[in-house]
């Protein structure tokens, strides 16, 4: 018979169907490591020390913080406890994908009408927003803003 099934048909279905699971877990694993670099702070013990302070610091500003996303304009809105527009002394923020470092944008923002602006070229999908703001008298206020891009 031509088409028989074989022992060694069967085993050789079941190696390469595994050498097919195992290459592409390790193309996977290869690339999960290279893109993402997997590290928030140099050490965790240190900023440990320091974040109830840090954090009480913030809250105790009383301000809120959204972002709008439309038409390449990303814009932040800073608001105190009243609602009303803050103006920071200084603002730096990093703007890149939740799953890896290469596409990440460090822009400038202008203060326009009580928020913060900036044109971002943003693709569709999910982005964060690392963002670092000093108050007048020297609080530091941090946060990360999650958004999506709908496309």
């Amino acid at each position: 018979m031509k088409g028989e099934l074989t022992g060694r048909k069967v085993l050789a279905i079941t190696v390469s169907a595994f050498a097919v699971i195992i290459g592409v877990n390790v193309v996977m694993a290869v690339q999960a490591v290279r893109t993402f670099p997997g590290l928030e702070v140099k050490n965790s013990y240190v900023a440990s020390q320091t974040f109830d302070s840090e954090r009480a610091a913030q809250e105790a500003l009383g301000w809120t913080l959204t972002e709008h996303y439309t038409d390449g304009e990303l814009r932040l809105s800073f608001r105190d406890a009243a609602g009303l527009p803050v103006k920071v002394e200084k603002l730096s923020a990093t703007i890149g994908r939740t799953t890896e470092a290469a596409s990440d944008l460090v822009p400038d923002f202008a203060w326009q009408n009580g928020d913060y602006v900036t044109a971002a070229d943003l693709g569709p999908g999910k982005w964060m927003i690392l963002l670092e703001a000093f108050a007048a008298d020297g609080t530091r206020f941090h946060q990360r803003l999650d958004m999506f891009v709908s496309g």
